[in-house]
């Protein structure tokens, strides 16, 4: 079956030991052969629409955010139906979300189905509130959880549906440069 929607997703394969054998009869996407992720924006671009002058798009914008480390710390909620991490700090991945949106406007994160897009990996949704409690609590035990944020991945597929695959990966920018690396010496008062 040719995939209808594509995503942006980054990749958070640290947090797969904690969250996939929740996610995988939790979180639908995880079925689909999503990994652990936080959305940059989903749905995006129909498939038809991803050639050339979209990916070097998708690249250049992609590029200019500097690559950043990201701790999940804890557990929240949307609701009562839907589990999910928060990674700290969220700035970066709003930026991403922002740079994206801004070059790909007809291209809303969830299609303008939410005022704010609060940058999140999901747990698992649409399950008993005793269900979604315990892998809750059972993933706290595990964080924090660090990572290191290098990789937008784009994907394609159709919802219910699986597997999504891969159709290109697009790295971060350079880290910003730090005291120690930018030649500038430490002065003590």
């Amino acid at each position: 079956m040719e995939p209808t929607q594509t995503a942006l997703i980054v990749p958070i394969p640290e947090a797969e030991e904690a969250v996939g054998r929740f996610r995988a009869s939790l979180d639908r996407a995880a079925g689909w052969g999503v990994p652990a992720h936080v959305t940059v924006l989903y749905p995006f671009l129909p498939p038809q629409q991803i050639d050339e002058h979209a990916l070097a798009v998708l690249r250049d914008t992609i590029a200019e955010i500097p690559r950043f480390d990201v701790a999940l710390t804890h557990v929240d909620w949307f609701g009562d139906t839907v589990v999910w991490l928060a990674p700290q700090p969220d700035r970066p991945f709003r930026d991403l979300t922002e740079a994206v949106w801004q070059r790909f406007p007809d291209a809303p994160p969830y299609a303008g189905a939410h005022s704010e897009v609060v940058p999140h990996l999901t747990i698992g949704h649409d399950a008993a509130k005793p269900v979604l409690s315990h892998a809750a609590e059972t993933i706290s035990a595990h964080l924090p959880i660090n990572a290191a944020i290098d990789t937008v991945r784009l994907i394609a597929g159709t919802p219910d549906v699986s597997p999504w695959r891969t159709v290109g990966e697009f790295p971060l920018g350079a880290r910003p440069p730090t005291a120690a690396g930018t030649g500038l010496q430490a002065v003590s008062a």
